[in-house]
């Protein structure tokens, strides 16, 4: 049985859904590998322009089923050391693969998202919250470290250190409300809209120019490593001057002169390339 729904809710959006519900979506082997297939999968849909990330049922995810977590493939002959550095690598492959597919992940935030779960969150580019979600970091309440799926490099990137250090060390809970204090989530609605919200974050998106939004990612990804002002910006005037050699701006202009809505459509810009206005 499927663990991961993926469903599309139109051409450009598509809905994943962990589905584990009857264990909070807790994270075993099989429904990682099978999440990461899916957003490989979705990677190479040319036509998806965002995907929203959720959880069936009543949590978003728990993290890691200490009671049923799966085996990994492929097992046989390793030592009890390959196998649990290899079994690390099939949640961790997750942060990954997350950030490296060209679509925009929105994390609608539903219910608990404890350890792997929070870290699949911050590893998304949006989060979203019903009122009832709660973000907790597992790790160092059950013996081990908070610090994994890469969530030490990213948190602090996204809350700064006094909040992430107080997460990840302290091992406390925190509701919806102070995750959007903090700057976990950008939004907090009723749990009854939190799906219709997430798409409807989709869907503006999904209107501006595929190229830019893929662009937009990557760049506010890359840029998290580029270690001065001066690259981060030779950076940026090479990407937006790609995005500058398609008839995207001309088009802005002539729909803002005729009042309508603009269609991108990431096409040579025909003043520079083919001649004409």
């Amino acid at each position: 049985m499927a663990l991961v729904q993926m469903e599309t809710a139109d051409d450009a959006v598509r809905i994943v859904r962990l589905d584990r519900p009857a264990r909070l979506n807790a994270l075993s082997i099989e429904l990682a590998i099978e999440l990461d297939e899916v957003l490989a999968a979705i990677a190479e849909d040319n036509l998806a322009r965002v995907v929203v990330l959720t959880g069936n049922g009543r949590g978003f995810c728990s993290g890691l089923d200490l009671k049923d977590y799966g085996v990994v493939p492929n097992s046989e002959h390793l030592s009890v050391h390959r196998l649990a550095s290899r079994s690390m690598g099939v949640y961790s492959q997750l942060t990954r693969r997350l950030r490296a597919i060209p679509q925009p992940v929105i994390a609608a935030v539903n219910g608990v998202a404890y350890g792997g779960g929070m870290c699949l969150a911050a590893a998304a580019d949006l989060r979203i919250a019903g009122e009832s979600a709660e973000f907790n970091a597992t790790g160092i309440v059950n013996g081990l470290t908070s610090a994994e799926m890469g969530i030490g490099w990213i948190l602090p990137r996204l809350i700064g250190a006094a909040n992430s250090n107080d997460l990840l060390l302290t091992g406390r809970r925190i509701d919806a409300a102070e995750a959007l204090r903090v700057g976990l989530v950008s939004r907090v609605v009723a749990d009854t809209m939190l799906l219709d919200e997430a798409l409807a974050m989709a869907a503006t998106m999904a209107r501006y120019s595929h190229h830019g939004i893929e662009a937009t990612k990557q760049s506010l990804w890359v840029e998290q490593e580029i270690s001065s002002l001066h690259a981060a910006i030779e950076f940026e005037d090479r990407n937006q001057l790609m995005a500058g050699f398609t008839d995207n701006l001309p088009e802005a202009i002539r729909a803002f002169d005729q009042g309508r809505t603009p269609r991108y459509l990431d096409e040579p810009r025909r003043d520079v390339f083919g001649g004409g206005g």
